[in-house]
């Protein structure tokens, strides 16, 4: 069901994009966030939503993560580091509607999800090239009754940023980074093909490559968003907070 609704938010989200580019606005918002100035923090909003990682898994032709490196000498403290300023981060973020007032937006508030985005676009576009683990994108929450419960953060970077890049952010040693990939989308008129048995649009589609998608009468995008990971801070031991398992099931 959330994979099912993951492609149908991301299908008209992109072509909303698309249609709003073809009236002269600016190339494709939402797609990548390097564009974006710091004052549009309400566009560009799935740069943060539908991460799919695992690191024991199968990722498909959809998604690409960063290899997991050898530990080096000072990653574990490097990464401790990163823990702790996302738990002390996050802490001040408990009661949700702190993060609301401090211009946090929940993404797609109506669609039931696993786990909710509360994103802050002014925080985005600074990690395009600088990373702060104090200022995380996304505030990762989970509904409880009619609140949420915050269980974690997520961390995002330019999309093109190099391996090296991201190992200076967080060390691939220790964590992995993942991307959206191979995004197919079909003509405004056809949505609903994301939704059928077999789909072939969207980013849980059978199509994978621009041939296909050229064949098939739409747009291909080799790569859609930013580079993106999800720390869990307040949990016991380095596996649990670097988790992609627990983001498996997200989805």
């Amino acid at each position: 069901m959330y994979k099912v609704l993951g492609a149908i938010v991301l299908v008209i989200a992109v072509c909303a994009s698309a249609q709003t580019d073809n009236q002269g606005s600016h190339s494709m918002p939402g797609m990548d966030m390097s564009h974006l100035p710091a004052g549009n923090e309400g566009k560009g909003n799935a740069e943060a939503m539908q991460s799919m990682q695992g690191r024991h898994m199968d990722m498909g032709p959809h998604m690409k993560m960063t290899d997991l490196r050898p530990l080096q000498a000072g990653d574990n403290v490097k990464a401790a580091e990163v823990e702790q300023a996302a738990r002390q981060a996050a802490e001040k973020y408990i009661d949700y509607n702190v993060a609301l007032a401090d211009g946090y937006q929940i993404f797609l508030p109506n669609v039931p999800q696993k786990q909710y985005h509360f994103t802050n676009y002014h925080n985005a576009y600074l990690a395009r090239d600088h990373f702060d683990p104090s200022l995380p994108t996304s505030l990762l929450y989970e509904k409880n009754g009619d609140g949420y419960k915050l269980v974690g953060v997520m961390y995002t970077a330019r999309k093109d940023a190099t391996p090296e890049e991201l190992n200076a952010r967080i060390p691939l040693s220790i964590a992995q980074w993942h991307a959206h990939v191979n995004l197919c989308v079909p003509a405004l008129t056809r949505r609903e093909d994301v939704i059928q048995p077999g789909h072939k649009f969207g980013l849980n589609g059978s199509i994978a490559s621009k041939e296909e998608c050229d064949a098939a009468g739409g747009k291909f995008f080799p790569q859609v968003f930013g580079w993106m990971v999800h720390v869990y801070p307040f949990e016991k031991n380095s596996e649990d907070i670097w988790s992609v398992e627990r983001q498996r099931h997200m989805d």
